[in-house]
């Protein structure tokens, strides 16, 4: 089934869909599994449909080519994690307005235009199972469209003239960039420690996130001690949603990732679970890893070899015992906030994140 709010397909089945307020046991998933998205959005459900209308509103424009790679970008979909995590941050902090909605889908363009440009850098030619933008309209149009996703989610968020999030936002975007640029920087390096590529993710993806709690928290008026907790869950859930994407790249199918198996490798990205591959192996695992790096693709060495090296070495468990570490830390980080629904939901929301297949 797919859920209309957030494009995301899933077996699960949509418990409580017809409740208001759904019993927490709703979002502890189904007979003994991991939470799925349909669970875990049941409190923030017609808020996040919003969110959708919101985006989609924005994407279109009277300049023809920006109004058909926004409507490319809309008929996307995606999990809309970061939406989600503001809407349920602002929720446990009590907030009743509706700028919940419009920040949600500031930072939903925020990662947009990341994922625009991350294409262009990486020279993808799939994102999501389709056509990446670059790859169908060419680098210049796509790079420009990035910028132009920018400078509206910035804009949209000016109509609220909240100065203090707006500073977190260019905080934000500053800290993003800064981590694209560290990571282009050390791209196809064969040397980068566990603790620079950890550096990059915290810049590059947990950022964005920890500012959906903060953001969520300052809308919400909530204690400093409050907002910073929110932030701390957000960085944390962040790393251990990008340490799983890295994880994910070696592990999932084709049809699942929605573009090639050990993509990250072939674009000269060296992630966990190379990095420790490389810590513990001799000068054969090391000659392989550099041939893939230098070709930039499995002529001589294929993705099937390299994998088999992972599970032979035990880095994929190492690099997934990683994740869950963050995983518990942003779990952690909400032992100060009293039980309800909306803390139910974010307390799973960890567990969809180690356990989720695409």
């Amino acid at each position: 089934m797919t859920d209309l709010a957030s494009g995301v397909k899933t077996a699960r089945p949509r418990l409580g869909a017809g409740a208001a307020q759904p019993h927490p046991a709703a979002v502890r998933g189904v007979r003994g599994l991991p939470p799925g998205l349909p669970e875990i959005m049941l409190l923030v459900g017609d808020k996040l449909a919003q969110v959708e209308q919101e985006c989609r509103r924005h994407l279109r424009s009277e300049v023809g080519v920006i109004d058909e790679l926004g409507r490319y970008i809309a008929e996307g979909g995606g999990k809309r994690v970061r939406p989600i995590l503001l809407l349920l941050s602002a929720q446990l902090c009590g907030y009743t307005g509706d700028r919940d909605v419009m920040f949600a889908s500031v930072f939903e363009f925020i990662h947009t235009a990341t994922l625009v440009h991350d294409d262009v850098i990486d020279e993808a030619e799939l994102r999501r199972g389709r056509g990446s933008l670059n790859a169908r309209w060419g680098n210049g149009l796509t790079v420009l469209l990035g910028d132009y996703l920018y400078i509206k989610s910035m804009n949209m968020a000016l109509a609220a003239d909240d100065l203090e999030i707006i500073r977190i936002l260019a905080q934000i975007t500053l800290k993003m960039i800064e981590g694209e640029l560290m990571a282009d920087r050390r791209r196809s390096d064969i040397d980068i420690t566990e603790a620079e590529h950890l550096e990059i993710i915290r810049r590059k993806t947990a950022c964005l996130f920890s500012g959906c709690g903060r953001v969520a928290g300052v809308l919400s008026k909530a204690p400093p001690e409050r907002v910073e907790a929110l932030a701390e869950y957000g960085m944390n859930l962040g790393m251990a949603f990008q340490i799983i994407d890295d994880l994910l790249d070696f592990t999932a199918s084709e049809s699942v990732l929605g573009k090639p198996v050990a993509s990250d490798l072939k674009e000269g990205k060296l992630t966990l679970p190379l990095i420790y591959l490389l810590e513990k192996k001799g000068p054969e695992e090391r000659v392989m890893v550099q041939t893939v790096l230098e070709e930039r693709d499995f002529r001589t060495i294929s993705r099937e070899e390299i994998i088999d090296l992972l599970r032979r070495g035990k880095t994929l468990e190492r690099t997934r015992d990683v994740a869950v570490r963050y995983a518990r830390g942003a779990q952690a980080a909400l032992q100060s906030f009293k039980p309800c629904p909306a803390r139910d939901a974010l307390v799973a929301l960890p567990d969809f994140v180690l356990f989720r297949e695409y």
